[in-house]
């Protein structure tokens, strides 16, 4: 089951907004502080706890890791008492945490809907910017058993990346992802003693040896060779673009669509202008995309607008930019006056 929207008040960065899904690929644009990621850590909390078992409010406070493991620092900051919310929905289904910013505790939160919720599990992963294979060999022991100051996401991928494959043959979907991802990484990953490899022509490559662009890739076939992702499950990915030579952006964006054909629901969120465009490109008629524009209106507040279709995006900060980029080199090409 996928999700269909999400629903906050007064909750960080937002005072009031709702953002409907597509079942397919959904991107989050906008300037910084406009809680692109924000957003997709609040669906990706309610994804896993449908497999850790862990309360909403729990798993919120461990991905945004608030001050002093206080929830209530969550809630939108003002001087007077207020109260945030938080829904996630998904087909007939509905997921509710609200508590006060006088709040300490996560189990002090009132919570709706999480025992019909959990009753169906949803397998889910979140890739940060950061990557973290490279760092892998003993982090989770360390996090299991010391109080260190990482948001969970990065415990989660990890959790997922150590994974064993799936038993059975892989289906021809799969295949074709591992098969276009090796190309693109020229070879596969290995795992010994914790510590990730790229196995290709050249013997075991270790990842603190590779370009961190192609450790996230190698990362992505990991995900899909294990079979974390597979039909149902929902990826979310932050700047995907992050360290990635944008000649390989192409071949990222076709993944990407390939994954969506392949029954995922998909997350970005990105700053990147080639990456939207070749996202507009590449997309054939029966693939569901939809944009998601996140800007500050004169209030103030972090307003959305959504739309199917790329020239339709409003406001477009970062085509704007490249717009701008290009008359200001075409003003200079023709003499006219730098700004």
């Amino acid at each position: 089951m996928k999700l269909t929207r999400l629903h906050c008040e007064r909750f960080t960065a937002f005072d009031q907004l709702t953002v409907d899904f597509s079942k397919g690929i959904n991107v989050f644009i906008g300037a910084n502080g406009t809680g692109k990621t924000h957003l997709m850590k609040i669906a990706y909390a309610a994804c896993d706890i449908t497999k850790s078992k862990m309360s909403f409010p729990e798993k919120l406070c461990r991905v945004f890791l608030p001050s002093g493991r206080s929830i209530g620092r969550l809630v939108k900051r003002q001087q007077a008492s207020s109260r945030a919310m938080v829904r996630v929905e998904r087909e007939k289904e509905s997921l509710q945490a609200s508590f006060s910013n006088h709040t300490d505790k996560p189990e002090l939160a009132k919570v709706t809907g999480q025992t019909k919720w959990m009753a169906k599990p949803l397998e889910s992963v979140f890739i940060p910017v950061k990557e973290m294979l490279s760092n892998g060999p003993g982090f989770r022991s360390l996090y299991n058993q010391r109080e260190i100051h990482f948001e969970e996401i990065y415990a989660d991928i990890l959790d997922r990346a150590y994974r064993p494959p799936l038993r059975g043959p892989t289906d021809k979907a799969r295949k074709d992802l591992l098969t276009s991802l090796q190309k693109v990484i020229d070879g596969k990953v290995v795992v010994n003693n914790e510590e990730f490899f790229l196995r290709n022509k050249q013997g075991n490559l270790e990842f603190t040896l590779l370009a961190e662009g192609i450790r996230k890739l190698g990362l992505l076939w990991t995900l899909i060779q294990n079979g974390t992702l597979l039909e149902g499950s929902v990826l979310f990915w932050d700047e995907p673009e992050t360290n990635l030579n944008p000649k390989l952006y192409g071949a990222l964006v076709q993944i990407i669509l390939a994954l969506q054909q392949a029954g995922i629901q998909v997350f970005l969120a990105t700053h990147d202008y080639v990456i939207l465009k070749e996202l507009d490109l590449r997309r054939g008629d029966h693939d569901k995309v939809l944009y998601h524009s996140l800007y500050h209106d004169e209030a103030g507040d972090v307003q959305c607008q959504s739309t199917a279709q790329y020239l339709d995006i409003s406001p477009n900060a970062i085509a704007e930019t490249f717009s701008d980029l290009y008359d200001r080199e075409v003003r200079r090409s023709m003499g006219g006056i730098r700004k």
